[in-house]
């Protein structure tokens, strides 16, 4: 049975670090997107058999966990990953920082679709690319890509990657086939390179399947995977994600990149730990799914009931796209709302734009937790709008 555990006191992010974030403690952390269950007994019985049986020495990456996640891939998304294609990433922020790094240099442009995970944005700017951001279109309660203004921003800003987030973070959308092959046409046609970070793939809800992009076409000289178990499983702290880069000459350059980074070794506690969720964890994560849609529809029916908030689809991740701007217009106004009045840390929405206002009515919920917090937290907004 699925338990839920209070993190605080446990040098959790999430919990602990609020007043870094926030700049006050003692707020509903609903922000960072890991979760608050228990782990999977699987994952627990794995690394107390190794803390109890080997000494922790250099560790190499063990073949049964790519074979693991070639299983996986395979099974549950139908997307078949060859053993070579596999490259280690200690996080798919890191990846994200390393790609931009290697298949780039400064003043290339990287384009994004709005609003977007702000890592990947963090991962253009701070290595001096050019970042270009093409709005979504909000279409009811989701997003559509504005196809024309995409090619064209391709086009006038000389685009070399285009990083992808799919599913969408923080818009909860799963992209359609006809979607994904749209996209990667036009990159195609402009030479532009995709990394699509698919760590959200396993979240998929009301009948909404994600495609991963690799298996639309012809794409294996234009495009780099990316995923881990570590939003699955929340196993963030294992350090432990796959990068899968099909074409033999990018992926080598990669792989010299990473021997320029150090980056190349994970630790022993991420592989063991990856590995035994994706074979033996999968009814945990069931579980995990099942309360986390419980959630979605407390949220959605209680606060569109009784306030004027617009509560976004939930068609995969877990995180929710809440739209408050009956209430508010900008950052200040948000802010005030959310952490002022009902003392809650959601992600801002304009952490997800260009800054200042852009995105500020919106705020990101994470829904891995509790249906006690979601309810407490909905009581706060409720009360805070009345």
């Amino acid at each position: 049975m699925l338990k839920y555990v209070d993190r605080r006191g446990t040098s959790c992010s999430k919990w602990d670090a609020l007043k870094d974030q926030f700049g006050e403690d003692g707020l509903l952390a609903m922000w960072v997107a890991d979760m608050d269950f228990d782990t999977a007994e699987p994952i627990k019985k794995a690394l107390h058999d190794y803390v109890e049986n080997v000494p922790f020495g250099y560790y190499e990456m063990p073949q049964s966990w790519k074979d693991a996640f070639i299983e996986w891939e395979e099974k549950y998304h139908g997307y078949k990953v060859k053993d070579e294609w596999i490259c280690f990433a200690p996080g798919i922020v890191s990846a994200f920082y390393w790609t931009v790094a290697k298949f780039t240099k400064p003043g290339d442009a990287i384009i994004l679709l709005a609003p977007i995970y702000y890592p990947m944005m963090n991962s253009a700017k701070l290595q001096d690319r050019k970042l270009v951001m093409c709005d979504m279109i909000r279409t009811g309660n989701t997003y559509e890509v504005d196809f024309e203004k995409f090619e064209k921003d391709i086009e006038e800003n000389d685009v070399k990657i285009f990083i992808m987030s799919s599913p969408h973070n923080p818009g909860g959308k799963i992209y359609t086939k006809e979607e994904l092959i749209k996209l990667m046409e036009i990159c195609k046609k402009h030479g532009v390179l995709v990394i699509s970070d698919e760590i959200h793939q396993d979240f998929e809800f009301n009948g909404h399947k994600h495609i991963p992009t690799a298996t639309l076409g012809d794409y294996d000289d234009m495009l780099i995977t990316m995923a881990s178990v570590s939003k699955t499983f929340s196993l963030a702290t294992g350090q432990n994600s796959f990068v899968i880069i099909p074409n033999e000459e990018m992926r080598a350059s990669y792989k010299d990149y990473l021997k320029v980074v150090h980056g190349y070794d994970g630790n022993a506690f991420g592989y063991i730990a990856a590995e035994a969720a994706m074979r033996e964890g999968r009814p945990w994560f069931e579980e995990v799914k099942a309360q986390i849609w419980e959630n979605y529809c407390y949220v959605k029916e209680t606060l569109e009931k009784e306030t004027k908030v617009v509560v976004q689809d939930l068609q995969g991740t877990y995180l929710l796209w809440l739209d408050f701007g009956a209430y508010c217009k900008t950052a200040e106004e948000t802010k005030e709302l959310l952490q002022g009045k009902c003392k809650l840390a959601l992600d801002y929405g304009n952490w997800f734009g260009r800054g200042g206002d852009d995105f500020a009515q919106f705020g990101r919920m994470n829904l891995a937790t509790s249906l006690e917090n979601v309810k407490e937290a909905c009581d706060r907004i409720i009360k805070a709008v009345k």
